[in-house]
């Protein structure tokens, strides 16, 4: 499967006045975030796993050019201030095993690097194409950011590519009241 048009791009619930300088930046920066944040911080950022599985999909999943069956890498995880143990950002990834060098697979899987600096580290060609960016309800997350689950979230689902495929879809979540 290919897309004939990869004209993904969806604004769906935001109008970027409503949003601050560095949210629109956080939202539709095509580069790595943990170091967009890192620099905003002045702290640099760890990963916390919440949960990682190798699993076949169940249905197609169309920004990625993938069927179903196909195995992928499914990862929750928290962008956390090593000097400040605070929560920064939560990201929701789906990572097409078979499209991935092996020496970046297993870092990925291995260690707690922000998948950013994988890509610098292994010199990894990318290409960012944002999908949606939107606003929820925090509902389940707001305990990670120690925030009322009746809070909104700000979120942007990306797919990343890499020699030209899609290797990975980022969803990438922050609560609205942080960078204002």
């Amino acid at each position: 499967m290919t897309l004939e048009s990869p004209n993904l791009l969806i604004y769906d619930q935001l109008e970027p006045v409503e949003l601050s300088s560095f949210q629109r930046i956080l939202l539709l920066a095509d580069g790595t975030l943990t170091k967009i944040l890192e620099a905003h911080l002045t702290e640099q950022l760890m990963v916390v796993k919440l949960s990682e599985e190798i699993i076949p999909i169940t249905t197609a999943i169309l920004p990625l050019e993938i069927e179903a069956g196909c195995e992928v890498i499914k990862r929750n995880i928290l962008l956390q201030g090593q000097i400040s143990q605070r929560n920064w950002l939560y990201a929701e990834s789906i990572i097409v095993i078979e499209r991935l060098e092996e020496k970046f697979r297993d870092k990925l899987i291995k260690s707690h690097v922000p998948i950013g600096k994988l890509w610098i580290e292994h010199k990894e060609e990318t290409f960012k194409e944002i999908i949606i960016t939107a606003r929820e309800t925090a509902n389940d997350l707001a305990q990670y950011f120690d925030i009322a689950k009746e809070e909104k979230i700000l979120y942007r689902t990306y797919r990343v590519l890499s020699r030209q495929k899609p290797v990975m879809m980022i969803t990438e979540k922050f609560p609205e009241s942080y960078f204002v």
